[in-house]
């Protein structure tokens, strides 16, 4: 599922990077992007910290006052267990807030405070940030608005009478199929194909796909709705979302780096993808919502966000607003090889993990990886 969209956004990343002519070539071109699926752990721990060496995009601008992150009490969890959990899950980067202070950081990989690390799929985490952001600054109605309104070109389509927040929740119940091993699937087509000039690539190729179900009565991971989420945000605000995001989240906030947002075949950026964003400020992104986003966003928007509107078929766990939850009303943003913001409302704890797991994808990577998650947040409990 997640590997698929990581494929979908390689190969928009690698039409850029090889030109016009090259992306012709969509054999090639499809090899190149898998490619980053199937790196070495090698090339993983010397590209992931520095994509913007690799690929095309735009930068996210700090340049405001910090806000800080002071020392806390040290976590009573013994070294060589943190140790064991970095070492067996290829962390580059593991840090643990509590009411807004550090208990724990670490670094490994040859990763460090001073840089950053993909995001792959915690992207879509932001994005739909920024849909609340657009809400606040009266550039979108509300979530129930037609996504039509916005992206007039999805008429007559499936996407016909599909509201945001059903993009949101990715319930359109428009077909789409996630399979990155099926080459004719629609995350491995959806940037191969010839665009005519001037229209949005993913756009053009969301709006010839069939519904199949009535919206909102089932969830189906599709990275082309959150494709869509970043146009949709960009048409209503009329600004690139680099540029958006720095100036609703960024700099208000007091975020410590400036980030880098990788960008499609149209130069817009990647919006379910591809951010790369210093470990201490994935922390305060987890911290934003934590703190419901007060001036950023409306009153509500992080409580409806991250609250379960669907139904994704494992006990205990939902889909919000580009949000997963968890047992324990704890939600997060997660994205392959490992990335990870995980948050625990009850014990105002926010952990960030950046890693180079050597497999996309793996369940018992996951398992262990919340196990030892649930037993960080236990350490933080009175």
């Amino acid at each position: 599922m997640a590997k698929g969209w990581m494929l979908a956004g390689a190969l928009a990343l690698a039409s850029v990077a090889m030109g016009p002519a090259a992306a012709q070539d969509t054999s090639g071109l499809r090899k190149v992007g898998a490619e980053v699926l199937f790196w070495s752990q090698a090339q993983r721990d010397a590209n992931f910290p520095h994509m913007e060496k690799i690929f095309p995009g735009h930068v996210v601008k700090a340049r405001g006052k910090v806000r800080m992150l002071p020392a806390g009490k040290p976590l009573a969890v013994p070294d060589a267990e943190i140790d064991a959990f970095i070492a067996s899950q290829n962390i580059s980067g593991l840090i643990v807030l509590q009411d807004g202070k550090i208990r724990l950081e670490r670094y490994a990989r040859g990763y460090g405070r001073e840089g950053r690390w993909t995001s792959f799929s915690v992207a879509k985490s932001f994005t739909s940030t920024l849909v609340g952001a657009a809400i606040k600054d009266g550039y979108i109605k509300s979530v129930d608005e037609p996504v039509t309104r916005y992206i007039p070109e999805l008429a007559g389509s499936g996407y016909d009478g599909v509201t945001i927040a059903q993009l949101l929740t990715m319930t359109s119940g428009v077909r789409w199929n996630e399979d990155y091993t099926d080459a004719k699937s629609d995350v491995a087509r959806m940037f191969l194909e010839a665009v005519p000039a001037g229209e949005d690539p993913t756009v053009y190729y969301m709006k010839k796909l069939p519904r199949e179900t009535a919206p909102g009565s089932k969830w189906v991971y599709k990275t082309g709705e959150t494709n869509l989420i970043g146009v949709l945000v960009m048409r209503a605000t009329k600004k690139p979302l680099a540029e958006y995001l720095s100036e609703k989240v960024w700099r208000p906030y007091g975020m410590e780096q400036d980030g880098f947002w990788m960008v499609d075949p149209s130069g817009h950026e990647v919006s379910g993808c591809c951010l790369s964003v210093s470990l201490r400020d994935y922390a305060r992104m987890g911290q934003l919502a934590l703190e419901g986003g007060k001036g950023v966003v409306p009153a509500n928007w992080f409580a409806e966000s991250t609250r379960a509107h669907a139904d994704i078929g494992v006990p205990g766990r939902g889909y919000g607003y580009q949000w997963w939850t968890y047992p324990e009303s704890r939600f997060g943003a997660q994205g392959i090889f490992g990335q990870t913001i995980r948050v625990d409302p009850k014990t105002r704890t926010v952990i960030a993990v950046s890693a180079a797991a050597d497999k996309a994808s793996d369940r018992d990577y996951g398992v262990a990886r919340t196990a030892f998650l649930d037993k960080l947040f236990a350490a933080t409990a009175p």
